[in-house]
């Protein structure tokens, strides 16, 4: 008989197929710095995600710090990665990406408290960010948030529907942690529309159905 896995919770992966950050766009980053910013644009691509674009004119060397920091992050060097982002975020404070790269940086530093800060940064500069809304959720139910957590990934789904990292996430809240067992098996069988080849998502919707036959 299949066992429920309480840490079902995605991996911090970060996808290009999903998600595209864009920090620099006018003036092939400009070598002066200004405040002035364009409301950031949300493109869907039903094939392979979205992209969030964000115009304003910024430093070479904050763009080169940027990349920076993401590197060392890749590599492990959490610390210093976050330090160096930090510096990032107060240069060009008009830009959602190091707020939600931070986030996620410390969430995985076991900092909730500094990635939701963050991420809510983030969602002042860019409300309708879909990662920044997910993220959020894994934070507000890793704090028993779960009303909080269930309406940012709903708000991540309102943007972008074929969000399937939200989409797997919150069947797992319905299913695990509120009870919830239609609005569970809904978003399973949504999320499964989108991954027809994740197994153990199978394994999930078979041993709901189940639990509600009997």
């Amino acid at each position: 008989m299949y066992l429920l896995n309480r840490n079902r919770e995605q991996k911090l992966v970060r996808s290009a197929a999903i998600m595209l950050l864009l920090a620099c766009m006018l003036s092939a980053c400009a070598t002066t710095q200004t405040t002035r910013r364009e409301e950031a644009r949300i493109e869907i691509h039903e094939a392979v995600g979205f992209t969030i674009t964000e115009h304003a004119r910024i430093s070479i060397k904050a763009r080169a710090d940027y990349d920076a920091a993401l590197m060392l992050l890749e590599q492990g060097r959490h610390e210093l990665g976050v330090e160096l982002l930090e510096t990032v975020a107060a240069e060009v404070p008009q830009f959602s990406s190091p707020r939600i790269d931070l986030g996620i940086a410390y969430h995985r530093n076991g900092d909730l408290e500094a990635a939701e800060r963050n991420l809510l940064l983030a969602l002042e500069l860019n409300a309708n960010h879909p990662m920044a809304h997910n993220e959020l959720g894994i934070v507000y139910r890793k704090t028993g948030r779960f009303a909080e957590a269930r309406r940012s990934y709903e708000n991540a789904l309102e943007i972008y529907p074929g969000y399937h990292f939200a989409r797997r996430n919150l069947a797992i809240l319905c299913d695990l942690y509120i009870a919830d067992k239609q609005c569970a098996l809904d978003n399973y069988e949504a999320y499964m529309a989108t991954v027809p080849s994740d197994a153990e998502a199978s394994m999930w919707i078979a041993d709901l159905k189940n639990r509600s036959a009997q």
